[in-house]
């Protein structure tokens, strides 16, 4: 197995900016970071382009059949090749791979509006994944679903759940036209409280931007705004928790 000690390395220079847009597109990958996250790539049949890692994870047995793909790295180089504070020592240049939408539109979606906070884009998908929605779709002004940050939240969802990214004021039109309501999250006068909505095994919910809410196009669009009761003097919640709450309830 290659031994690579030194930061300065071609591949790890590569691989360092695989953390970046730019040659995220250029390459055709992402690079993943930490223990858990590699392994829930691997459990999901995912196989990865290189596997970097220290001595502490070459006996993984979840490893062994990447031996061929796998190069180990000094301490020195995992810390430079991390994100985080405590490197735990294991990298993975994954496929950059885009979701698509089937044609015939069904099922539940979660539609992200301009969701600017890597963390709580990360944690919108982790929720979908626990909720059991299979499609989120990121719409304009949504963090990268590939930045690091978002990775780090997402916490292996996206090996669960199918990412795409559209433009939202036309997919609304079509899954209505597939005959899916399409419900918003937004406190107006027209806004019902999220319980009077049934669950449905058919839906899409649009949850907007942190501090401006969603976009008045799509607001016009939606079959109807939910709100979420609030009982206590908090002024409002955060967009992942208030997601969760009502995705919970249409997907009981």
């Amino acid at each position: 197995m290659e031994y690579i000690a030194s930061p300065k390395n071609e591949h790890i220079k590569n691989a360092k900016k695989l953390a970046t847009k730019k040659y995220q597109k250029q390459g055709q990958a992402y690079l993943l970071e930490g223990w858990h996250l590699v392994e829930e790539a691997l459990r999901a049949g995912v196989t990865p382009k290189r596997i970097y890692a220290t001595s502490k994870y070459l006996n993984e047995r979840a490893l062994k059949p990447f031996y061929a793909l796998t190069t180990e790295i000094s301490p020195e180089v995992a810390k430079h090749l991390a994100e985080t504070p405590t490197p735990q020592g294991i990298f993975a240049v994954m496929p950059l791979v885009a979701g698509t939408l089937d044609k015939a539109l069904a099922g539940q979606f979660l539609l992200l509006d301009g969701i600017q906070d890597p963390g709580n884009v990360g944690t919108l998908v982790r929720t979908a994944d626990a909720a059991g929605i299979q499609t989120v779709v990121f719409g304009n002004g949504t963090a990268d679903a590939f930045n690091p940050k978002v990775l780090r939240a997402m916490q292996g969802s996206q090996f669960h759940v199918n990412l795409v990214t559209a433009p939202l004021p036309a997919l609304v039109a079509q899954l209505q036209a597939a005959g899916l309501p399409v419900y918003g999250t937004e406190l107006n006068a027209n806004a019902v409280p999220y319980r009077d909505v049934a669950p449905r095994d058919q839906f899409a919910l649009i949850v907007g931007n942190e501090g401006n809410g969603m976009s008045a196009e799509l607001l016009r669009a939606t079959d109807a705004n939910l709100y979420i009761p609030i009982k206590g003097r908090a002024e409002s919640l955060n967009v992942a928790i208030a997601a969760a709450v009502v995705l919970f309830h249409l997907t009981a």
